[in-house]
């Protein structure tokens, strides 16, 4: 059922007084990508890190680091990420006034681009995005903060988007974030999602847990 899912752990919920041990610990025990947020306490209700920490962690893992910007207005940030040591950067369509803008700005820095969704905001929104990105992220809680609980409405969202991705023709990364755990990662996985982001279920329990915790989102 879990065959091909891609688990991305939030570093959100990782140890910050040892950020690189912990970066180091996930990718050991089997993460695909690192999830990273950023927040600026304006866009949503949380305060963050900025690209020093990115760059700092970059040289601890060969992981695709998965940059996800919660941050307003996005544009100036967008090098600062990229020279940081981002694979793939993630913008908000709320987060500046052209998304197709900024959606162009990543790809010219030679990285892949995102387009996250909000709980409130329809898929439809990415109607004219779709033929320009790597990625659709969608939010199954509202951005913020870590350990909130799935919200179920966004299933049908995911699975609505499928559908988009799939008619496109193009390999882009379905990936939801938000209250995933072993019972949420399967019906997201079950819509339609490819790439899921773990918080707290991957970080649970330590670093002798983390195999175990990445296994079950898996589905193992």
């Amino acid at each position: 059922m879990q065959q091909g899912v891609r688990i991305a752990p939030s570093i959100l919920s990782a140890d910050f007084a040892r950020l690189g041990e912990e970066v180091r610990a996930v990718a050991a025990a089997g993460a695909d990508w690192l999830h990273v947020d950023v927040m600026d306490g304006h866009f949503v209700p949380n305060l963050t890190i900025g690209p020093a920490v990115v760059k700092a962690l970059r040289p601890h893992a060969t992981l695709p680091f998965d940059v996800h910007l919660m941050i307003a207005p996005v544009d100036p940030f967008l090098e600062a990420f990229a020279e940081a040591g981002a694979d793939i950067i993630t913008v908000h369509p709320e987060a500046g006034p052209h998304v197709h803008r900024s959606i162009q700005r990543i790809k010219a820095l030679g990285k892949r681009a995102g387009v996250s969704l909000n709980p409130a905001t329809p898929a439809k929104m990415l109607d004219y995005l779709i033929d320009e990105i790597d990625l659709v992220l969608v939010m199954s809680v509202n951005p913020g903060f870590g350990g909130q609980s799935f919200i179920a409405s966004q299933l049908k969202k995911i699975a609505a988007i499928r559908t988009m991705i799939d008619k496109s023709g193009r390999a882009i990364d379905l990936e939801v974030d938000g209250g995933i755990d072993a019972d949420t990662a399967r019906q997201a996985v079950e819509a339609g999602a490819d790439v899921l982001v773990a918080g707290t279920a991957t970080f649970r329990g330590g670093p002798g847990a983390y195999a175990a915790n990445i296994a079950a989102l898996r589905g193992q």
